[in-house]
């Protein structure tokens, strides 16, 4: 009898095993960007021959990516005022860094004060929601970051005045777990920086 028990939890846990490998959700790829080949790093630390980030990083002197040359300042090393550009937080669609036409107004409002401001920087944090791998969400928070900094290039504003960081999905604006609660998270968020 002991010996049926065995063979039975035996069948069993094969039979567990074989479901749980069959559900697993293989990963989406990486997303490696422009120009990027010869740097090892992004603008925002990411190392990009194996597609880790290093959260909330940021390594001066990286090669240009789109829209001109990548900022060579830290962003820590200036006074931060997270309240000036709070009403200009861009949205995004899910799995899509494409800014949309209804946000563009925003990035006119942020272009419009830096350029008013020759002494002001720019950072920009992307974000996502919770689904998708850690992976993913980094990489996707990065493009989302840098498709805003390319917009405001294309506005007027020096990219060499703007960094770019991807938080993936680590910083939340809502810790819902529902489509109200991720459409709040999807968004790039601007810093004003001014020297210290």
């Amino acid at each position: 009898m002991n010996a049926f028990k065995f063979s039975s939890l035996l069948a069993l846990c094969v039979a567990l095993s074989v479901a749980a490998s069959g559900c697993k959700k293989n990963p989406p790829p990486i997303t490696h960007f422009n120009d990027r080949s010869n740097s090892g790093l992004t603008g925002n630390g990411q190392n990009i021959d194996n597609g880790l980030p290093t959260a909330g990083t940021f390594t001066p002197g990286t090669v240009p990516i789109g829209g001109g040359e990548a900022a060579t300042f830290n962003p820590d090393d200036y006074n931060q005022d997270r309240n000036a550009f709070a009403a200009e937080t861009v949205y995004f669609d899910l799995d899509s860094s494409a800014i949309k036409s209804s946000e563009m107004s925003k990035l006119s409002a942020v272009a419009s004060a830096l350029k008013s401001d020759a002494s002001a920087k720019l950072l920009i944090e992307g974000d996502c929601d919770e689904r998708g791998t850690e992976e993913y969400n980094r990489s996707l928070g990065e493009k989302r970051a840098l498709g805003a900094r390319e917009s405001l290039a294309t506005l007027g504003v020096d990219p060499g005045r703007i960094a770019t960081r991807s938080y993936g999905e680590d910083r939340p604006a809502d810790p819902g777990h529902n489509e109200s609660a991720w459409s709040k998270n999807r968004r790039d968020e601007f810093v004003l920086l001014h020297p210290k």
